[in-house]
């Protein structure tokens, strides 16, 4: 599948392609580059734009809800379920889950009722080892919804991060490949590159292998 080129440049224009750093991801992947969702979203027209291409995906799929994984799937649920609802011609919900302790991706706030017995859409950013998709998946059929597909803005992993893997018919609107390593592995630890504590999650890192 090919890139979405009007993703990419929304992508590069708001700055949310950063490179030549030592990240950390929430996954616990270390990298040189960042995608940082957190700058896409203050944009209205632009992160409206890209909900609306991935509802213009599904405007054929029969679907009731759509739902995300905090925090940036709220944003996005709520936007695509806002251009599904237009495309439809009818309400569309939006819910999301909230991450739990043990890294659950759970219904909270009586959000399951919504899904019981709907076709329900999921929707991510960005996708890095889909374990946060998954979890979500797993929450709605747990609550007794029915998952008709996922998307994600952003595949960083294409070969493995798939419909088979992923267990739902599953699409993205671009790939952005980059190098990622498990910390052991990291190139950048070894050659003793600072980890970015500004932006990802390294400064949660560095407090969490301190307190080790």
């Amino acid at each position: 599948m090919e890139s979405n080129q009007e993703v990419v440049d929304i992508l590069k224009k708001t700055g949310a392609v950063i490179n030549d750093s030592h990240f950390v991801y929430i996954s616990g992947k270390h990298a040189p580059t960042y995608i940082n969702k957190d700058y896409i979203f203050p944009h209205i027209t632009y992160i409206s734009r890209i909900a609306e291409i991935i509802a213009e995906k599904f405007k054929n799929t029969p679907i009731d809800v759509v739902a995300g994984p905090s925090m940036g799937g709220i944003i996005l649920s709520q936007w695509t379920a806002y251009h599904l609802g237009i495309l439809k011609g009818k309400e569309i919900l939006s819910v999301y889950t909230e991450k739990q302790p043990d890294k659950n991706q759970i219904f909270t706030r009586g959000y399951g009722q919504f899904v019981k017995g709907k076709n329900v859409l999921v929707v991510e950013d960005i996708v890095t080892t889909g374990g946060s998709v998954k979890k979500v998946i797993d929450s709605v059929l747990s609550e007794g919804g029915k998952v008709i597909a996922a998307c994600a803005i952003v595949n960083k992993d294409p070969l493995n991060i798939n419909p088979e893997f992923i267990g739902v018919p599953f699409d993205y609107l671009t790939i952005l490949g980059m190098d990622v390593w498990d910390e052991k592995d990291c190139p950048l630890c070894k050659s003793g590159v600072p980890i970015n504590t500004e932006i990802g999650h390294g400064k949660k890192f560095l407090e969490e292998k301190k307190n080790k």
